[in-house]
């Protein structure tokens, strides 16, 4: 049971990354997001007021905005940097290897922001996953260099990971906890008023008549967001956030494999080799001794929006 849901969980959360190019072919990242974030927020809104009702009893004002804050940072501000990016050309493997590099910068920053401790043992799987970002990173814009993808387009992914950051640390300010769902309700409301303000404003609100529009949509929706979201927090819930966090860097060869597979994206040597560090830091990281003051072992978890 344990390793079917680690693998359902791996594979829905890759599918964010392989939606977003699938989408990019027939429209910009603000419309596919203002898409995908309308039936989402209905949907999760209509469960508010009937089927989730009594989670969001106890909550005030302030708890909300807190949560409204997270949702921008770990999600509309995180995912219009990756579809950005995507869109831009950057392959869905090096956004994903990026997006993976985000529980290791957490931890490292846990020390002089918060004053939490950090050992050389997170700082070594630190460098290293940096490493191996750098190592992918210049692996992809050569190969797409001919293809006129600016170099750039690579800092964009890192914005996005830096947001999804900063949301770890207003999370973790937080003393209430929130349920799963009315923390999904509140992401997915913020940014659906997001994405559909910038639509309006930049004249990109209306879909386009291609139906893979609608199927990457539908990807998105179904297994990224409701499959990847539920197995991410059934998955927090059992195994705890370090397993979460190692599973995270799985994301980067599925989603490299499986875009280089369907979208013939580049996947040489370097790449592989660039995964493979990213693999072994996490696995420095994950095989750390706790301590008591070890960021890691109790570092709260951000409410992520599958890619």
């Amino acid at each position: 049971m344990q390793v079917l849901l680690a693998v359902g969980f791996v594979v829905c959360w890759s599918s964010g990354f392989i939606g977003a190019k699938l989408g990019a072919g027939s429209a910009g990242a603000v419309t596919i997001l203002m898409w995908r974030f309308l039936p989402l927020a209905a949907l999760l809104g209509l469960a508010a007021l009937t089927v989730t009702r009594a989670s969001w009893r106890g909550l005030t004002a302030r708890d909300l905005l807190r949560q409204a804050a997270v949702g921008l940072l770990s999600q509309s501000g995180y995912l219009l940097t990756v579809y950005y990016a995507i869109q831009l050309g950057v392959s869905s493997g090096t956004t994903a290897l990026v997006d993976g590099t985000q529980p290791l910068v957490a931890g490292a920053l846990a020390g002089p922001l918060l004053r939490q401790y950090v050992s050389a043992r997170q700082w070594l799987g630190l460098c290293l996953g940096v490493a191996g970002v750098v190592l992918v990173t210049t692996a992809d814009a050569t190969a797409t260099a001919s293809a006129g993808v600016r170099p750039w387009a690579y800092g964009v992914p890192f914005i996005g990971m830096l947001s999804l950051v900063a949301a770890t640390f207003v999370e973790g300010r937080s003393r209430t906890r929130t349920a799963p769902s009315v923390a999904m309700t509140v992401h997915c409301a913020t940014s659906a008023v997001v994405f559909t303000a910038l639509a309006l404003a930049t004249g990109a609100a209306a879909p386009p008549a291609d139906p893979d529009f609608w199927l990457a949509i539908s990807w998105l929706i179904g297994l990224a967001t409701f499959g990847g979201y539920g197995l991410y927090w059934l998955v927090l819930r059992r195994y705890g956030i370090t397993r979460v966090n190692a599973l995270m860097f799985l994301m980067a060869p599925v989603t490299a494999v499986w875009g280089a597979l369907m979208f013939h994206e580049p996947f040489g040597p370097r790449t592989a080799a660039g995964l493979a560090i990213g693999l072994a830091a996490v696995a420095v990281v994950a095989t750390a001794p706790a301590h008591s003051g070890d960021p890691a072992g109790r570092q709260r978890s951000v409410s992520r929006s599958p890619r």
